[in-house]
């Protein structure tokens, strides 16, 4: 079981079962989102257990996408893809080990000019 919360503990959620890699999005539209790069994890929609499902503001962000954050404290928490049966979950918002590490960076072709991507793992432009 793998938990998580928002910065003000409105949000909650668990997870049963091992975490997929994460991958490190560099889009323009998750460094908006973030304030940098995303990077989450994609588990089954019936893994995830959502608490203060409530304090859950949803962002429609494009025709397919939805990206939920804290109505309180504006943590970026979830990047769901409506019509798949998986949603992406916020590496940076688990409470407990991970037990995973950064698989892909994708989008790379989107990042910003600040920052270079040297840790050696792949990278897909799109």
């Amino acid at each position: 079981m793998h938990r998580g919360s928002c910065l003000c503990g409105a949000v909650k959620f668990d997870v049963t079962g091992s975490l997929p890699q994460p991958d490190a999005c560099h889009c323009s539209q998750c460094r908006k989102q973030s304030g940098h790069v995303f990077a989450s994890t994609d588990v089954p929609r019936t893994a995830l257990t959502i608490h203060g499902a409530s304090n859950l503001t949803w962002f429609r962000s494009s025709e397919k996408v939805q990206r939920g954050f804290c109505s309180t404290c504006g943590s970026s928490l979830f990047w769901d893809p409506i019509h798949k049966d998986w949603i992406g979950i916020a590496m940076g918002a688990f409470d407990t080990p991970t037990d995973t590490k950064l698989g892909i960076h994708i989008y790379v072709a989107d990042k910003g000019d600040y920052y270079d991507i040297a840790d050696g793992l792949p990278q897909n432009q799109h």
